[in-house]
């Protein structure tokens, strides 16, 4: 993969608990430009081809079962009042403002719930729109967010560096076309350290890609502590359209690729888009069920009931058919593509 480097030395079950453990990942420049793909072992190569098998013969031969499996979400989705009654926090009047979107919100019981809030008054309570999701604990773990808001900003990086986040995955643009702007810009750094109110971030090097991938490595601190900075690989991809699908699934796979290695260990990968739900649950769903498919879990294989479990954790997790049939075109060209490097190797 051919790249463009800039890299330049710039100065200086309680949802509220951060991992148990805190390891450390190589986010260095050398090692952002590595491939993660690696060998299958057979165990593996035999999930893969049965799971290919699978995906791919719905895929080839029923495309009509794919449309219906979204029908079915469609039809299973959340009352307006269901929502009402489980996402009073979301609602408070301190908290309104918070939400980028007033009918994409968290739900009680799994959002992410902020130790040190910039908003010190009790009934906010540690409010962030973000939302811890996963299927088991054998895989990543996500937080689905919305784009930060240029106020909630520093509730963004609180949240980072509380749950020890080493991975951000951006599938937006900061303004699409129509000029609307669809997220705060809160992670460019590079002329020197940036300062969200006790938080200061600082870009350690940028690598960016011809396939539209920019990676950062950022490092984040409390202004006044004197622990290390944590290191973040912040991964944007801005021409993922907004409601639609990129034109192949190859950037997104990459994007796989880079980050899969990343140690379960550490806190959850965050991912966001403007909304934090039709891109992001794209992208969740894609990344989730190979995972799955690599360690033989075969409920992998049933991806609507993935779908409903993420719904189940953030309202309406892959909007549209069109990111539901490329969930299946991406997994499919992923298993495709790990069988056939495992062979030739």
């Amino acid at each position: 993969m051919a790249t463009t480097t800039t890299s330049k030395p710039l100065s200086s079950a309680d949802t509220s608990a951060p991992p148990a453990a805190a390891e450390s990942f190589d986010f260095s420049l050398d090692a952002a430009a590595e491939m993660t793909t690696l060998p299958l072992s057979g165990d593996q190569l035999r999930y893969c081809s049965d799971a290919l098998e699978c995906f791919k013969s719905k895929q080839i031969s029923s495309q009509q079962t794919i449309c219906h499996e979204f029908q079915t979400l469609q039809a299973n989705r959340m009352r307006a009042s269901d929502i009402r009654s489980r996402c009073t926090v979301a609602f408070d009047n301190l908290n309104y403002s918070k939400n980028r979107y007033t009918d994409v919100v968290p739900f009680d019981d799994n959002r992410v719930i902020l130790k040190q809030c910039t908003d010190y008054r009790s009934s906010a309570k540690g409010y962030i729109n973000a939302s811890l999701v996963t299927t088991s604990e054998s895989v990543s773990r996500f937080i689905a967010t919305q784009g930060p808001l240029s106020h909630t900003s520093e509730d963004f990086w609180e949240m980072i560096l509380q749950y020890r986040c080493p991975v951000i995955v951006m599938l937006t643009r900061l303004v699409d076309n129509y000029h609307t702007v669809k997220c705060a810009d809160y992670f460019q750094a590079e002329d020197g350290p940036r300062e969200f109110g006790n938080i200061c971030i600082a870009t350690k090097w940028i690598q960016t890609a011809d396939n539209s991938l920019i990676l950062r490595c950022l490092e984040v601190k409390h202004k006044e502590s004197e622990e290390p900075p944590l290191s973040v690989l912040h991964v944007q991809y801005p021409e993922w359209p907004d409601h639609g699908v990129p034109n192949d699934t190859l950037v997104v796979r990459r994007i796989f690729k880079r980050i899969s290695a990343v140690p379960l260990s550490l806190g959850p990968i965050v991912v966001h888009c403007s909304a934090g739900i039709g891109r992001t649950g794209t992208y969740c769903a894609i990344h989730n069920t190979i995972q799955r498919v690599l360690i033989g879990d075969v409920t992998a294989l049933d991806l609507v009931n993935t779908v409903m479990t993420f719904r189940s954790q953030r309202i309406g997790m892959v909007q549209t058919l069109e990111q539901y049939l490329f969930c299946y075109d991406a997994i499919v060209d992923e298993l495709e593509n790990l069988i056939s490097y495992s062979n030739s190797s």
